[in-house]
C-alpha cells in the first residue's frame, strides 16, 4: 500500500518534524492540526490545515477539529469494496493513507501537584483516539503511527518499497495503536474512579466499599525485558514496569554493570529494596531467597555492612546487598578482604572509587536505584483465575504507640532496638521471629509453619554466627498463640519483645514474660508477609 496522504496530530513532537520531512521528500501530502501544523508550516513544508481540507473550522476550544467524515471517510473506507470508493468519489473525499497521533499528556497533567479535575478532563483526548481507533481498525489501508520510535523504521521502509509499508507492519503498528488507546482510557479511567476519598455507593443493606478498589480494575504496564527463565530454568519470564515508574521502586533501577538480571535477581532486589529504605540512618541489608539474612544500622555503611554480615554469613553468600546511601571504596574492600559473593548491589550511588574497584567483577550486577519513600499505592498478587489486590503494609511502628504490658519497663535503649527489629520483621517471611541488639540482627527465623520452630532457629542462626543473644530484643510479625515461643526466647536470653498482641491467650503469653522477667511491648499491628 502506497502512502500519498498523511495526517499529522501529535501532542508528544518528538521527532515528528524529521518524520514529516522524510514523508514529504517521498511525495506525501501532509494534513495537520493547530500547533502541530503551525511548526511543520515554520520548516517550510507544505501542510493543509484540517480545517481548511474539512472546511469547517476547529471548534470549542479545539474540542471540534478532527471530527468530520471528510477525516474518518478517508480512514476508514475499505479500499477493497467498490461502493466504499464510490462513496469517497461522490463526496469528494480523497483517502488518507497514514495517520500520525498520540494523545494529550493526561498521565504528565495529572502528575502535577495540585492538578485539578477541570485540567485533567481538558486533558482527556477525543479526537486523537477516534483517529487512532479508526485507523487501527483500517490497517488494510491505513497505517496508524503512535510511537516516535517508529519513524524512522518507517521511513526505510517506504524509501525501499516505492513508497508503501506492508500488511505486516501495518498489523503491527495496529496492534501497538490499540494498546496505546486501551492504556489512555484505563488510565484515565483508574484516575476518576481513585478522585472519590471516601467509599463507593452501596445499597443501603451493603457494607460500603473503598474508593481505592474500583469495580473494574484496569492495569497497564509495559515491558522491559525477556528474562533468562523464571523461578526455575524451565518456566519463561519478563519484567514489567508501571508506565511510569515509581521514583524509589526497583523498576526504577540503572544497571551499571554485570549480567542480566534474572526473575529471582529481580523478586529478591524488590525485597532487600524495600527493606532498606525502611531506614533513616546508613543502613545495610543482606537478602537470600527474598528473606533478610543480616540488616543493620551504623553511623557509616561501611559499619552497618559488617554488622549486617555478621548475622549469618554463611547465608550471605550469594545473597544480595542493599544500602541506603553512597557506597564507597571502603565498603567494596571489606566486601572483597570477606571474598563475599554477592548476586547483586544495589545504592542510590556509588562512588567513582567504588566504581574502578566493583569493574573488575563482571558478573556482579551493580544497581543505581534512586532513593525514595514512594510505596505502590496498591499491592497485586496473581492466583489462579483472579487477582488479590491490597493497600502496602506502609504501618511502622513508632515508640509512643507502644503499648507496655509487663512488670518489666523497658530501657530506653531497648525501645531503640525493639523498634529497629519491627522494622526488619516486616521483611521477614511469616512465621518470622527476628533477635536484634546495638542495630543489627542476630538471629533471623523465617517463613515456618509454628512461630516456635522460627524462634528456634533465629536462635541456632546466632549460635552458629556465634552471636550471644543475652540481653537480646525480639521482634514477632504476629501475636504469640502460645506461650511455648516465649519460653524458647526467654531461655535464649531475650530481655525485651515487641509484638502485636491480639491473641486470645495474650493474657498467658504477657504472665510468661513475667515469669522471666523480660519487658513486652504491643504495637497492635501485625506484619504477616506471604
Amino acid at each position: 500500500m502506497t502512502i500519498k496522504q498523511a495526517l499529522i496530530s501529535v501532542s508528544d513532537k518528538t521527532g515528528v518534524l524529521e518524520f514529516a520531512q522524510g514523508l514529504a521528500a517521498q511525495g506525501v501530502k501532509l494534513l495537520s492540526t493547530g500547533g502541530t501544523a503551525k511548526m511543520l508550516r515554520d520548516a517550510g513544508l507544505a501542510v493543509t490545515e484540517i480545517g481548511d481540507y474539512t472546511g469547517f473550522p476547529e471548534m470549542l476550544d479545539g474540542r471540534v477539529k478532527t471530527l468530520h467524515p471528510k477525516v474518518h471517510g478517508g480512514i476508514l473506507a475499505r479500499r477493497d469494496l467498490a461502493e466504499h470508493m464510490a462513496t469517497l468519489s461522490q463526496h469528494g473525499i480523497p483517502t488518507i493513507d497514514l495517520v500520525c497521533v498520540n494523545l494529550y499528556p493526561f498521565a504528565a497533567t495529572i502528575a502535577k501537584p495540585g492538578v485539578t479535575l477541570e485540567d485533567a478532563i481538558e486533558n482527556i483526548d477525543i479526537g486523537g483516539p477516534a483517529m487512532v481507533r479508526s485507523s487501527a481498525k483500517n490497517y488494510n489501508g491505513v497505517a496508524i503511527v503512535t510511537d516516535p520510535e517508529d519513524y524512522a523504521p518507517l521511513l526505510a521502509e517506504m524509501k525501499a518499497n516505492g513508497g508503501a509499508l506492508q500488511l505486516a507492519t501495518r498489523f503491527n503498528l495496529a496492534k501497538k495503536a490499540f494498546t496505546h488507546t486501551a492504556r489512555y482510557d484505563s488510565m484515565i479511567a483508574n484516575w476518576l474512579t481513585g478522585l472519590d476519598e471516601g467509599v463507593e455507593a452501596k445499597p443501603a443493606e451493603a457494607a460500603p466499599v473503598p474508593a481505592i478498589f474500583p469495580a473494574k480494575l484496569q492495569l497497564a504496564f509495559d515491558r522491559t525485558e525477556i528474562l533468562r527463565y523464571g523461578e526455575n530454568s524451565h518456566q519463561q519470564a519478563a519484567f514489567y514496569r508501571d508506565t511510569v515508574a515509581l521514583p524509589g521502586s526497583i523498576a526504577a533501577y540503572t544497571q551499571l554493570q554485570g549480567k542480566e538480571l534474572s526473575y529471582n535477581n529481580i523478586a529478591d532486589s524488590d525485597a532487600a529494596w524495600e527493606c532498606v529504605k525502611a531506614f533513616d540512618a546508613p543502613a545495610c541489608v543482606i537478602i537470600k531467597h527474598a528473606n533478610p539474612c543480616g540488616v543493620a544500622i551504623d553511623g557509616t555503611l561501611l559499619g552497618a555492612y559488617e554488622k549486617a554480615f555478621k548475622t549469618d554469613s554463611t547465608s550471605a553468600f550469594g545473597g544480595i546487598i542493599a544500602f541506603n546511601g553512597e557506597v564507597g571504596l571502603d565498603v567494596v574492600n571489606a566486601m572483597n578482604e570477606r571474598k563475599h559473593f554477592v548476586e547483586v548491589l544495589i545504592a542510590p550511588s556509588f562512588t567513582a572509587e567504588a566504581k574502578a574497584a566493583l569493574a573488575s567483577k563482571t558478573n556482579l550486577r551493580v544497581l543505581v536505584v534512586p532513593l525514595g519513600r514512594d510505596l505502590n499505592k496498591l499491592e497485586l498478587k496473581r492466583v489462579g483465575g483472579g487477582l488479590l489486590v491490597q493497600t502496602a503494609d506502609d504501618f511502622t511502628a513508632q515508640a509512643s504507640g507502644l503499648k507496655v504490658v509487663t512488670k518489666v519497663q523497658p530501657t530506653a535503649q531497648q525501645i531503640e532496638d525493639l523498634l529497629f527489629a519491627e522494622r526488619v520483621a516486616k521483611f521477614v517471611k511469616s512465621n518470622a521471629i527476628v533477635f536484634c541488639g546495638g542495630g543489627m540482627t542476630l538471629g533471623v527465623g523465617a517463613g515456618q509453619m509454628s512461630r516456635v520452630d522460627s524462634t528456634k532457629i533465629a536462635s541456632i542462626k546466632a549460635t552458629n554466627a556465634g552471636l550471644s543473644l543475652k540481653g537480646s530484643v525480639v521482634a514477632s510479625d504476629a501475636f504469640f498463640p502460645f506461650r511455648d515461643g516465649l519460653d524458647v526466647l526467654a531461655e535464649a536470653g531475650a530481655s525485651a519483645v515487641i509484638q502485636p498482641g491480639g491473641s486470645m491467650r495474650d493474657e498467658e503469653v504477657i504472665a510468661a514474660a513475667d515469669e522471666h522477667g523480660i519487658a513486652m511491648v504491643f504495637t497492635g499491628a501485625r506484619h504477616f508477609r506471604h
